[in-house]
């Protein structure tokens, strides 16, 4: 493939991330569970037909589809973002060198634990909140390397509020719409995995769960 070509696939893929990220937020406004259920149906699509899809191309014809939880409300939060100590990390991955992140701040998810929100310190910006929960590396669990909740730079972003004056910015956090990096498919994929600051020992069985490649 040429990198023309790949790079035109990787533009639609994230041209179509955005779209379906928006229509999740038109949804939720009124109906959290019918914008999961848009949400599970066109990531199953992208995963199973998209040619930049982390699914290996010679396993996508029997792509079963992700392994998503039953949405639970109980999951959904929007939630005060809190000032906390700078911080700076710099993750190597396979594709794109090494990635700074700056720490920017921090949300509590009520009864599971304190979570870094981190910003993308190269070209876009963005957040990055990323969450690996006791769940981890489980049979039948989540993704031993941890998944993301939000990765703004990248679409994946729920909604919240800018805030101002005396009001704070806000988070929407949906555990359910919590996903797994392209490394959970394909180890050609190197991914930045949450820092000891986004670790829990809470159990959030909401959002996809990890099912082990074929073979």
């Amino acid at each position: 493939m040429s990198a023309l070509q790949s790079a035109v696939q990787v533009a639609d893929w994230r041209r179509r991330v955005w779209a379906l990220y928006a229509e999740v937020r038109r949804l939720a406004v009124g109906d959290p569970a019918a914008a999961h259920a848009e949400w599970r149906a066109g990531r199953d699509d992208l995963f199973a037909r998209h040619p930049s899809s982390p699914v290996p191309e010679s396993e996508r014809a029997a792509f079963p589809g992700l392994p998503v939880a039953d949405y639970d409300p109980d999951w959904r939060f929007e939630l005060a973002v809190a000032e906390a100590e700078p911080a700076t990390i710099e993750v190597s991955t396979g594709t794109d060198g090494d990635v700074p992140f700056e720490r920017v701040g921090r949300v509590t998810l009520p009864g599971a634990g304190t979570l870094d929100l981190w910003r993308l310190q190269s070209y876009g910006g963005g957040l990055f909140l990323p969450v690996r929960d006791g769940l981890a590396g489980l049979p039948g669990g989540t993704y031993g390397g941890g998944r993301y909740l939000l990765d703004t730079v990248k679409g994946a972003d729920l909604g919240g509020s800018p805030g101002g004056g005396s009001e704070p910015a806000t988070l929407v956090v949906d555990l359910n719409f919590a996903y797994n990096p392209s490394c959970a498919y394909d180890p050609a994929w190197a991914c930045p995995l949450p820092p000891p600051g986004n670790v829990l020992t809470a159990e959030i069985g909401a959002g996809e769960l990890y099912r082990p490649p074929a073979g």
